[in-house]
């Protein structure tokens, strides 16, 4: 079949090859892209053919569920849809009447997709539309691989495999976890310092819409985010762990939690880095009781410039009481703008409030200030890395013009795009074939 399709794809370039003008390595290319298909496809028929030949004769069959021996009913053929080209295969059905289970040894053989899409095109366009929108992510595939899909399929596909994507598939094992660990380390001894940053971000999202009238109105949900990192002697960030999901306080410190145990919490200095949530430090300091916590030290000068614009006029002053304010900060002299604070004259009133909740957030986060001494420790004063993570993971794919998410589906998005960050992506598509074809719970591509 094999050498079949061969000659047959040389005998169609043969136009080509006879023109006046010899083709270029471009016109050889694109022939070769738009034919492909025809002889790939035929190849991987005649090794799923010649591998499993014996399924696609067969007869007889146990039934999975009572263990009867089965006559074959009918043979179904099927024709299904690889990145490589087309694939016809003859498969003999059997049914169970006492079981009522009706199936297709060959489907299990070949863990074949119940889909016309095969599961490489499915991992394949399931990455690219989790990096944009639907429609895009169409039209760069079939630009790319001349296969067509839809935007209802792609969106069918991605949320189904999102369904494998748990905490704990999401997460690297304890095993990549240490691996990444010891890569850190500048000599065997050193504790590289492990960075806890939590933030929340905001998702627009919308009720599920009636089959008949109108959505209700949307609104913007909060997405609670988690990012686990290493930072060594070289000040390299080292991934760990990323999670975020559009979740309520509790569910997010149970994850926490969870991602938590993973870690070999003795062989890291742990940082607590976030802004002045209170949700966000009960939750870092209940899951990592010995971490060292750290207010987002340019959050914290959000602040003083909150205070400063409402205060002051003269923007020169502003920005030297601004200035003045964040070097006695990062010198560990809290104490010392709180006193500027307190005798400050307010202008007016919006003034006035602003430095009374200046002066209560300083001092309800005294214990996470002292920039110098943290500086010293090695420990990162700024939330650079969460804010990052919130970018890429959240804002980059649900925040795009016009969208608004069903909550299962932004936090289905949410979890591949987490799986692609931590680098555990192929462990998802895995397990989502794992969840369908048990037996090859073993196989696949490592990632």
């Amino acid at each position: 079949m094999a050498h079949q399709a061969l000659d047959e794809w040389l005998e169609g370039l043969k136009p080509l090859l006879e023109r006046a003008e010899p083709p270029t390595l471009r016109d050889l290319s694109a022939e070769f892209m738009r034919t492909r298909g025809t002889l790939l496809g035929a190849c991987l028929e005649a090794l799923a053919t010649q591998l499993h030949g014996h399924y696609q004769d067969q007869l007889k069959a146990d039934c999975p569920g009572c263990g009867k021996c089965l006559n074959r009913k009918r043979v179904d053929p099927k024709t299904t849809t690889t990145l490589h080209g087309p694939v016809t295969l003859s498969r003999p059905y059997f049914h169970c009447r006492d079981c009522q289970i009706g199936f297709h040894p060959l489907d299990e053989a070949l863990a074949l997709a119940q889909e016309a899409h095969q599961y490489d095109i499915q991992e394949k366009f399931t990455r690219l539309s989790a990096k944009m929108p639907y429609h895009e992510a169409v039209e760069e595939f079939a630009e790319l691989t001349g296969i067509k899909v839809s935007n209802h399929l792609g969106h069918e596909t991605l949320n189904r495999i999102a369904e494998a994507a748990t905490l704990e598939t999401v997460i690297p094992t304890p095993e990549e976890i240490q691996q990444r660990i010891e890569a850190a380390k500048a000599r065997p001894e050193d504790r590289p310092v492990l960075v806890v940053a939590c933030d929340g971000a905001h998702a627009p999202t919308r009720p599920k819409g009636p089959r008949k009238g109108k959505r209700g109105k949307g609104e913007w949900k909060e997405v609670k985010g988690f990012r686990l990192y290493l930072s060594g002697a070289d000040q390299q960030l080292t991934q760990l762990a990323s999670w975020h999901q559009i979740q309520d306080a509790e569910a997010f410190t149970q994850d926490l939690a969870w991602v938590a145990r993973r870690i070999p919490q003795e062989q890291v200095r742990i940082a607590l880095l976030g802004d002045g949530a209170g949700w966000l430090w009960k939750a870092m300091t209940q899951c990592f009781p010995t971490g060292r916590c750290v207010l987002d030290y340019y959050h914290c000068a959000e602040h003083l410039y909150t205070v400063a614009k409402a205060q002051f006029e003269d923007l020169l002053e502003l920005e030297q009481w601004v200035e003045a304010a964040a070097s006695w900060l990062s010198l560990d002299q809290p104490d010392l703008v709180i006193s500027w604070l307190q005798d400050m004259k307010p202008a007016d009133a919006h003034a006035e409030e602003e430095i009374r909740k200046l002066i209560g957030y300083l001092d309800n986060n005294r214990d996470r200030l002292g920039y110098a001494k943290r500086r010293e420790e090695g420990l990162p004063i700024g939330s650079g890395g969460i804010e990052s993570a919130n970018k890429y993971i959240s804002h980059a794919r649900l925040k795009r013009s016009g969208a608004w998410w069903l909550i299962p589906n932004g936090n289905n998005m949410l979890r591949l795009r987490c799986a692609m960050y931590n680098g555990t992506y192929a462990r998802v598509l895995q397990r989502y074939i794992a969840n369908r074809h048990p037996r090859h719970s073993n196989s696949g591509t490592n990632g």
